[in-house]
């Protein structure tokens, strides 16, 4: 029985199924660490992998998030190009700082974390951009990708809570702070 067969997996195949924007999970495996004591820090191995998977989508979210802002920085054109041009700068940087925070919270719980685009492809729910949208279709992307990692990121809260797992839950509490704040600027460049 894999972890992403039950708990949080279930969760996430439940709204694969019904057409959500979340991908299946791929089986989650443990590398076993044979130079390293046992780990012993309140939550058991299972509830550790399970953490570690979600926290994975969280970071492979959080990753192409930060590709398609730094994409759009580059390319967006228009006569809002200096003020989304820097609003897309402030955001990438955020999202990169972000990143290894995410990473080395999964290696924290004694898993190693996904770091290729194939990993991060696998387990992200954010589609790339295609081609260069304008820049008003821009703004509805990004919008969007920061609900998408706001929905992870919730999702996975419940399951650090029954864990016992207060540092991840403050550290998904602080992305959704972040991620909920961005989707409200984004949205609000888009009101006519």
């Amino acid at each position: 029985d894999s972890v992403a067969s039950r708990g949080l997996g279930d969760v996430y195949k439940r709204q694969h199924q019904r057409g959500s924007l979340l991908p299946p999970l791929p089986p989650f495996r443990t590398i076993p660490n044979r130079w390293s004591p046992q780990m012993n820090n309140g939550m058991n191995e299972s509830q550790r992998a399970e953490l570690a998977q979600g926290l994975s989508v969280v970071l492979a979210d959080t990753y192409t998030l930060y590709l398609k802002t730094h994409n759009f920085h580059w390319n967006v054109t228009g006569p809002m190009f200096q003020t989304l041009h820097l609003l897309f700068e402030g955001q990438y940087n955020e999202q990169w700082m972000a990143v290894d925070l995410i990473a080395e919270r999964i290696r924290a719980l004694g898993h190693p974390a996904p770091g290729s685009y194939a990993q991060f492809a696998a387990l992200t729910s954010i589609p790339e951009a295609d081609g260069v949208p304008n820049a008003r279709e821009m703004l509805a992307q990004l919008a969007e990708g920061q609900d998408a990692v706001c929905r992870s990121a919730r999702t996975l809260v419940r399951t650090c809570e029954e864990a016992g797992d207060m540092v991840s839950a403050d550290l998904l509490t602080q992305r959704l702070q972040v991620h909920e704040k961005n989707a409200w600027m984004l949205r609000s460049l888009l009101a006519e």
